[in-house]
This record gives C-alpha cells, sequence and structure tokens, in this order.
C-alpha cells in the first residue's frame, strides 16, 4: 500500500483527529503572520528610505513635518512627528511667559530637552511594538506544535497497544497502522513549528535592525534641536 498522509488523519481516532485540526489551525496562522510581517518589514523599509532623505533634505522643520504624514510605514516619522508636536507645546508655554521671563540660561533651555527626550523614545518604543506585534506567536508555535504533535503520537501509540490487547496478537499487521498514523502528528507538528522558528527569527533580526535604525534617527534629531537651542543662547 502506498504511504497516503490523508487517509492516515482520516482514519485516526478523535484525539488524533483533534490534534491535526490544532495543528493546521497554528500553521494558518503562523503563514498569515509571514506573509502580513513580510509585506510590512518591505513597506517599513521603503517608506523610512524615503521619509530620511526627504527629512535631511527639508529647509526647516516645518517643511519636514509637513511631509512626514506621507510615510505612513516609516517608524523615523512617527518619532519626528511626536517630536515636532512636543517642541511646538514647549514653545507655546515659552511664548506665553515671555512677558515675564528674562533671558534664558543655556541650562535651563537644556532642561526642556527632558520633555522632548521623553516624547521621542516613547513614540520609538511604541511604534517599535507595534512593527513586531505578532511575532510572539510564531515563538510560541516553534515551542508548541512539537509537544502537541508528540501528544497526538503518544496518544496513538496509546491507542494501538489498547488494540494489541484486545486482539490478542502483537504481529507486525496488527501494529504498524497504528503506530504509522500515531507518527503523523509527530510530522506534522515539526513540519509547522520549523518554518515558525526560522521566520521568527528572521522577522526577529528584521526588527532589530528597525530598532537601531530608528535609534540612530532619534538621537540625529535630539542633537539637531540640541544644537538650535545652543546657536540661540
Amino acid at each position: 500500500m502506498q504511504l497516503s498522509i490523508t487517509a492516515m488523519i482520516f482514519h485516526a481516532g478523535p484525539i488524533g483527529q483533534l490534534v491535526m485540526l490544532t495543528l493546521l489551525i497554528f500553521s494558518i496562522i503562523s503563514w498569515t503572520i509571514v506573509v502580513m510581517k513580510a509585506r510590512l518589514f518591505k513597506k517599513v523599509r521603503l517608506d523610512s528610505e524615503d521619509f530620511i532623505e526627504s527629512f535631511w533634505n527639508s529647509s526647516n522643520l516645518s517643511e519636514a513635518y509637513a511631509a512626514a504624514s506621507d510615510y505612513e510605514y516609516a517608524p523615523q516619522a512617527e518619532v519626528f512627528i511626536a517630536g515636532f508636536g512636543e517642541l511646538e507645546k514647549i514653545n507655546k508655554i515659552r511664548n506665553r511667559k515671555d512677558e515675564n521671563r528674562r533671558a534664558e540660561t543655556l541650562d535651563m533651555q537644556l532642561a526642556t530637552m527632558d520633555n522632548l527626550k521623553r516624547a521621542v523614545r516613547k513614540a520609538a518604543t511604541q511604534k517599535v511594538n507595534q512593527i513586531g506585534s505578532s511575532l510572539p506567536f510564531l515563538a510560541t508555535t516553534g515551542s508548541a506544535t512539537p509537544f502537541i504533535g508528540l501528544f497526538g503520537t503518544v496518544w496513538g501509540i496509546m491507542a494501538s497497544f489498547h488494540d494489541i490487547g484486545q486482539r490478542g496478537s502483537a504481529s507486525l499487521a496488527v501494529v504498524a497502522p497504528g503506530i504509522s498514523e500515531a507518527l503523523v502528528a509527530t510530522a506534522a507538528g515539526l513540519a509547522v513549528a520549523i518554518p515558525a522558528v526560522i521566520f521568527y527569527n528572521f522577522f526577529s533580526n528584521k526588527l532589530d535592525e528597525v530598532d537601531a535604525e530608528v535609534s540612530d534617527f532619534t538621537n540625529d534629531f535630539l542633537n539637531l534641536v540640541e544644537r538650535d537651542l545652543m546657536s540661540r543662547v
């Protein structure tokens, strides 16, 4: 008889079929995440490159801010928008105090940078976490599905030994079908887990690269603002 995985699944018991159904659900969700993340990281890369070029080619921050909303998937754009908004709030507070305020010292001006740093770093963390959402499910799939498959195998082997006891025969013809059907669960668990682990590591590295690029831009933006403050003193 030729090996037929489909026939083995349909001939398996209720527990074995439940295990296979669970693995199928894990597989569908995992591959959906893989496809979505592949598209997302591509859009993030393209938008980030375009925004960085647009930012450094802008004559001032207002011009860069006007263009930032066009780069929906660029985390640097989100960081800049948050930082620019915080700068506007700081400037409004300063303008209201102008009548009662004398010249600010450099330390006083740089003290306002704390709020700006918190705003941009919060925006950076939120955006990176948003990009990396759903990746933990791939890690869970990679670690859990082999054991789910193993559970199906163990259960199938127990059922085979039960059949042996009922029939009173331990011949290969009696044992082999049940054992082979049980081992399909282990193979299915590995088939679901291996791609999930590979893509989890791949996308995790991509996310680390995005995080490093966002961190570099954040530092450059903060340095730019600090130099502007220092030039006004």
